[in-house]
């Protein structure tokens, strides 16, 4: 049975699931369907389209599922996605999405800090961290076990590899390559995140790998005859195969 503070506003549409916690102050929209497990903590704001999974935590002054900042948005119904085991805490925003996509998803075990905002039609991933204040525009994307550091400001339509570290306060209009780190203004590659590779059991021989192909990436080649001695001189992995197919895929392109 979940615990609703009677000075919370919950739709009568709304759907509730079972153990959850809401604090007073809190408002719950029609059309919000929440998981089991969660908490709301007080004045976390629900809006129409908010789709929550299981054992989330909100934090205080949290609003999930306002509507896109963005002129083309009619009203159209869209929503915002979020999956389980989550901390959001104070003030984040997280909009729902427009025609374009329609959806912005978070994934599962994020920690988005203080005061992060998630704009239309993105797509976190799982296992990231957002640092305070950092912005996230529009159709972005963020893959796996991303960390984002604070007061960063990622353009829209760019994508964050896996594994990557964005330095606080850096700025970036292209993509931000797999298992790389990225900082400086303007933003620069500056080499592979070799600490949350090792953190995440990444062995020597794989970092070396994977080292090798950036090697070869940023050797001053031509990029497609760079990605092809990648394939014929580096040991096939599926980690050597996701930079290669993050490269080609690329429609920015990526941060040197």
């Amino acid at each position: 049975m979940s615990k609703i503070s009677p000075l919370a506003f919950i739709d009568p549409e709304a759907k509730i699931g079972d153990n959850c916690e809401i604090g007073p102050f809190c408002f719950i929209d029609k059309n919000v369907e929440i998981g089991d497990n969660n908490v709301l903590m007080n004045n976390v704001t629900m809006l129409n389209g908010a789709r929550i999974g299981n054992g989330n935590i909100f934090f205080p002054g949290a609003v999930i599922s306002a509507i896109p900042q963005d002129l083309k948005f009619k009203g159209e119904e869209t929503t915002a996605i979020v999956g389980d085991n989550n901390k959001i805490r104070e003030n984040v925003t997280i909009n729902r999405g427009t025609a374009a996509k329609g959806k912005t998803v978070v994934g599962s075990n994020n920690l988005l800090m203080e005061s992060a905002h998630v704009a239309h039609d993105a797509c976190v991933g799982n296992g990231c961290i957002i640092g305070n204040g950092t912005k996230l525009a529009g159709e972005i994307i963020v893959d796996d076990f991303a960390t984002i550091s604070a007061n960063v400001l990622m353009h829209q339509f760019c994508r964050v590899g896996g594994y990557t570290m964005v330095g606080g306060g850096t700025r970036f209009s292209q993509d931000v390559l797999p298992y790389t780190m990225c900082a400086r203004e303007p933003a620069a590659y500056c080499g592979l995140n070799l600490v949350g590779l090792r953190r995440r059991g990444f062995s020597n021989e794989l970092i070396e790998n994977i080292h090798n192909a950036y090697r070869i990436i940023f050797g001053g080649m031509a990029l497609n005859e760079a990605l092809q001695k990648v394939r014929e001189e580096v040991p096939a992995s599926k980690e050597i195969d996701y930079i290669i197919d993050f490269i080609e895929k690329s429609k920015r392109g990526f941060v040197h």
